[in-house]
């Protein structure tokens, strides 16, 4: 058998000891290698009956092991002995389950349980193991494998804890002694089967005198009676948890209660004056705010809500008053236009009312409050008025220019009574149909009126102050145009009457009907009738219906298109105003040649020829192609006439053309090739500002004044000759409307011996030369290359 031992048991291992002795002695027939009780070969047989019921060799009880324990050792737990141990160290003790090896061992030798660790109930509280005893040779178990519990007792080391902490609560102010506030609950980790450890009263730590709790309960109520919230609105509780039902040396926990006390309604509006004053402008306009005031209420919410009105007052209807729900403010309105030359002040009495007034609070009333109100009306420079802001006028359309309509009047309303003067908005009468007169506001037609093109006039008239003319007043005046007869009748609309060959006598074709542009009160009566230029004729007749229509008849039959595919009705309509008007209206019949039914399949004039085209439309044809024709040829034999040369054919100019001559001249000695009378009476020349070297086909723009020129006849004929050259040089250097390209003339006279030097224009560009070009440069890239062969500012020539 095996079973725990401990301190308190050495007597329990005698016994075991002393049985152990017998059991080899084979008194009790104990089979030691079995364990079962057997009878004893020496017994008798009939004396001793076998029992078969097996015996458990362990005997245990419940370990128990203190929590928390802080000792330097291994903790014992108890000892684990089989009956089959002899303490010859052949059986070995084997330990298995929750914690084994790591929190609790076991020695293998002699079975004693020790725990390595602290062992904490709150994490576990008990720990079931199975041990087993095995043979330590042949590892096989001796005794079967059985489990047993190890329990940890509980210490008291876990404080009370409030899980649902810091609180929040509220109470009604004002309650009466012992009003609940709310319940607060501290939980004890610690077993509570076992001891006082886990047991809790509560406690106040602050929050006296104004609350209490109930130590079992954790309920808190108020310690006071009637607490104001207007005097103070929040209190900070601090409450206490401790265990071991608060004995001395028992754990605590506190936590925080924070109580708001709710507002009631206890309080009743009062103004904080017992008379307001308020300034407003006379053009304040209806429905503006003319004041705000407002009742203090010391509650808050609902409990604050008013509702003002106006007992009494003059002007009645004049202002009203509502209440801000925002601000729970008394909004005075302006219900009427104020004007202060009729009453400059006004005297209102306000009440103001709590809303929602709490019936356990009434002694404490009444919830209401009055006040005076007044409201004094400050004049401002109003604008003119009109004696009514919309006039109606009527007027003829024959009325004729000038002609009186109607007065508009208006007014200051200010004490000074200033004078006024109209004027007409013109963006209202764009045309100017009307004019007013400045001083006593008298409407006149300025234009003739036409009542078909505008039959109502929407005027908008000014009045402005004469001494203020900032200060303008608006009028609005409608003039109607009456009606005139002045628009004859017309056709209705552009009818297209259609006439078949077999029409018969008397036979409607068309009916016709009439519109006019007059409107006369007693309404349109037109009368129909064909003019006398047709009354005569012989194919149709006109039927007056008296119904403001007419009906077209044929008076024979037989049309032919052939013979005329268009009729030509002239119609005389005549209204019934006064005095009558009338026109004539010309209706176009067309003959149709129609089916049995009556429906037109062709109209109009018919071809005599059946395909082609006619006589006239074949020579129309041929005159417009003898006209192409000529014009082709003109154009042509314009084309190829010479232009004749503006200039002699001697004196073309040659544009940048390379010419040789084989032969030379025979300088000044060569009077033969040249005339010499020419040069010597050049003062014959008409023009001497025209170069005779460039055919001037683009007009110039520029007129360069021309130094005055000696008499030729005065001069020696080397100096002439000279002359002569240096003016043309100088004429075709000033032209800019010149060609930019040099010009090569030849002049007959010029030999070796001539003073005159070389008469080439090529050498134009000299630094002789006092005509500056540089300007060209600033012209553009057109006359670069000008400005590239003239623009030479330091003076010396490109060609030199």
């Amino acid at each position: 058998m095996m079973g725990p031992c401990r301190s308190g048991t050495c007597r329990a291992l005698a016994l075991l000891a002393l049985l152990f002795t017998l059991r080899e002695r084979g008194c009790w027939g104990l089979n030691p290698s079995s364990g079962d009780l057997e009878k004893s070969p020496h017994s008798d047989p009939d004396s001793w009956e076998v029992l078969h019921r097996h015996k458990r060799s362990w005997v245990w009880n419940q370990f128990f092991v203190l929590e928390e324990f802080t000792g330097n050792e291994p903790l014992y737990v108890g000892k684990l002995h089989s009956d089959l141990d002899k303490g010859d160290g052949k059986v070995k003790y084997v330990l298995t389950g929750e914690g084994a090896t790591s929190i609790f061992t076991i020695d293998e030798n002699t079975g004693d349980i020790h725990a390595t660790k602290r062992l904490d109930r709150e994490a576990q509280a008990y720990y079931t193991l199975a041990a087993q005893a095995v043979d330590r040779l042949t590892n096989l178990p001796v005794e079967p494998r059985s489990e047993f519990v190890v329990k940890v007792q509980d210490i008291n080391d876990n404080e009370p804890k409030f899980l649902d902490g810091p609180y929040l609560a509220g109470v009604p102010e004002m309650s009466p002694l012992g009003t609940m506030v709310v319940q607060v609950a501290a939980t004890d980790a610690d077993d509570p089967t076992y001891g006082n450890s886990a047991r809790v009263v509560y406690s106040i730590v602050h929050g006296q005198p104004y609350f209490s709790v109930e130590p079992k309960t954790g309920i808190i109520r108020t310690a006071l009676p009637n607490m104001d919230r207007e005097t103070r609105d929040q209190y900070v509780l601090v409450i206490q948890a401790k265990d071991m039902v608060g004995q001395m040396g028992g754990l605590s926990g506190t936590t925080s209660v924070t109580v708001t006390l709710t507002d009631v309604n206890d309080n009743p509006p009062r103004f904080t004056h017992k008379s307001y004053q308020y300034t407003v402008l006379e053009s304040l306009p209806v429905k503006s705010v003319v004041a705000r005031i407002k009742a203090a209420d010391a509650d808050i919410g609902s409990n604050a809500e008013m509702d003002y009105r106006i007992m009494d007052g003059d002007g009645p209807g004049m202002f009203n008053i509502t209440t801000d729900e925002d601000t729970q403010e008394g909004v005075i309105l302006l219900l009427k236009p104020l004007d202060f030359e009729t009453k400059s002040s006004f005297s209102l009495r306000i009440e103001a009312t709590n809303r929602n007034i709490d019936s356990n609070f009434l002694s404490l009333g009444p919830f209401s409050d009055t006040t005076s109100v007044k409201v004094t009306v400050e004049d401002v420079n109003e604008p003119p008025m009109f004696s009514s802001p919309l006039s109606r006028m009527v007027v003829s359309e024959d009325a004729r220019v000038g002609t009186s309509i109607g007065r508009v009047s208006a007014h200051d309303p200010d004490t000074s009574n200033s004078a006024i003067r109209y004027s007409i908005d013109r963006n209202t009468d764009l045309e100017r149909f009307f004019n007013v007169d400045a001083l006593s506001g008298i409407i006149s037609t300025a234009k003739p009126l036409d009542r078909e093109a505008n039959s109502v006039h929407n005027l908008t008239i000014f009045a402005i102050e004469s001494q203020d003319p900032t200060q303008i007043g608006k009028g609005v005046t409608l003039i109607t145009v009456t009606d005139i007869n002045d628009n004859a009748p017309v056709f209705a609309i552009d009818y297209e009457t259609l006439l078949c060959e077999n029409a018969r006598p008397g036979q409607v074709i068309q009916t016709i009907s009439a519109v006019d542009k007059d409107e006369p009160l007693s309404g349109h009566r037109f009368y129909f009738a064909l003019a006398a230029s047709a009354a005569g004729n012989l194919n149709f007749t006109l039927r007056d219906n008296k119904d403001n229509t007419a009906s077209i008849l044929t008076k024979r039959g037989g049309f032919r298109r052939r013979e005329q595919p268009v009729y030509q009705l002239p119609v005389l309509i005549m209204d019934s105003g006064s005095p009558a008007l009338s026109s004539t209206n010309t209706l176009s019949v067309r003959v149709c040649d129609c089916d049995s039914d009556g429906v037109a399949l062709s109209c109009g004039a018919v071809a005599y020829t059946a395909t082609g085209l006619s006589t006239g439309a074949l020579l129309a044809i041929l005159g417009c192609i003898i006209t192409l024709l000529v014009m082709v040829l003109l154009i042509v034999t314009m084309r190829r006439r010479r232009k004749e040369p503006l200039i002699l054919e001697e004196e073309r100019d040659i544009r940048e053309n390379i010419v040789r001559y084989d032969d030379e001249g025979g300088g000044e000695e060569d009077t033969e090739a040249f005339d010499m009378v020419t040069l010597r009476n050049l003062n014959v020349i008409r023009d001497p500002n025209v170069r005779r070297d460039v055919t001037p086909d683009t007009p110039s723009f520029f007129h360069y004044p021309s130094a005055p020129r000696p008499p030729y006849k005065s001069l020696p004929d080397n100096v002439v000759f000279r002359e002569f050259i240096w003016e043309r040089l100088k004429d075709a250097d000033v032209d800019p409307s010149a060609p930019p390209y040099d010009s090569l003339q030849t002049y007959a006279f010029e030999g070796s011996g001539s003073v005159a030097e070389s008469l080439s224009s090529l050498e134009s560009l000299s630094t002789d030369s006092d005509q500056n070009y540089d300007y060209l440069s600033n012209w553009g890239p057109r006359f670069k290359k000008l400005a590239d062969l003239y623009g030479n500012s330091d003076g010396t020539s490109v060609f030199s």
